[in-house]
């Protein structure tokens, strides 16, 4: 992948802001996920432990266990993954990255609004999906209908999509687009932003887009050692418990249609 000077210059700054490629995480009341790059508050605690660079991420502990697992084992990521399947054929876009944006957005929570107003699992923003053509209507106001998963991920799909179109081969602008939109990264000659959230999102988005990579299994000293398939020299060491059952997928809606920009 190939990267303007002054966007590989922006990555060494990131990079050089942390020596690690931590994931913390904590479960709130409710029973959502967060996830961020760096302890943001006394909730959050350290749940993978990794170093940038080496691209290799470990438990940070058997206490840490049962969170890092929900990174990978989350029943509403079991539920929607074969949404995320047939959206990522749609439109194009990695399954794992959809897998990544959706956990650093929402934790999982189809149902999660952000004080900005973004909405469901993807957290797309109501004038986004006015963008690509949905509307409320008498029956269902465009909240309630971006609280649909089919719907949400969809939408969350395409604009990824579109996004990649923007910024080929820079998926680090694509996931900076995300959170700050494609006028941020456009005013800053297609750069990160040099927002704190942003700059914490694309990391975090990053990190997770390598736990969910395809990987080849193999064990050692009774662990599992998950290698990334992409390449030989990366692995990611993670502790994974049996396999469950997953939903089946249903026919997307009909009723929503996506036009063309």
């Amino acid at each position: 992948m190939e990267f303007s000077k002054v966007a590989f210059s922006i990555l060494l700054i990131l990079a050089s802001t942390t020596s690690s490629a931590d994931i913390y995480g904590y479960v709130d009341d409710q029973g959502v996920s967060h996830f961020s790059a760096e302890k943001l508050d006394a909730h959050y605690q350290l749940w993978l432990k990794g170093k940038l660079g080496s691209v290799e991420i470990e438990s940070a502990g058997r206490e840490s266990q049962p969170q890092s697992n929900r990174l990978t084992q989350h029943p509403n990521l079991r539920k929607y993954e074969p949404l995320l399947k047939l959206a990522s054929l749609e439109f194009s876009v990695e399954p794992h990255l959809l897998k990544a944006v959706m956990a650093a957005e929402s934790g999982f929570n189809p149902d999660a609004i952000s004080p900005k107003g973004a909405i469901g699992l993807m957290q797309v923003m109501p004038s986004t999906a006015e963008r690509y053509g949905l509307f409320g209507d008498k029956r269902k106001t465009l909240e309630q209908k971006l609280r649909d998963p089919e719907t949400n991920i969809r939408l969350g799909a395409r604009y990824l999509s579109d996004l990649s179109k923007i910024f080929p081969e820079q998926q680090n602008l694509v996931i900076a687009s995300y959170n700050a939109g494609e006028g941020a990264v456009k005013q800053y000659q297609n750069t990160i932003p040099p927002y704190r959230e942003t700059r914490n999102y694309v990391q975090l988005v990053t990190q997770l887009y390598k736990v969910y990579q395809p990987k080849l299994v193999s064990r050692k000293s009774g662990a599992m050692v998950l290698k990334d398939a992409s390449s030989a020299t990366k692995r990611i060491r993670l502790t994974i418990d049996g396999a469950t059952n997953v939903v089946s997928a249903r026919p997307l809606p009909s009723v929503l249609t996506l036009t063309e920009n």
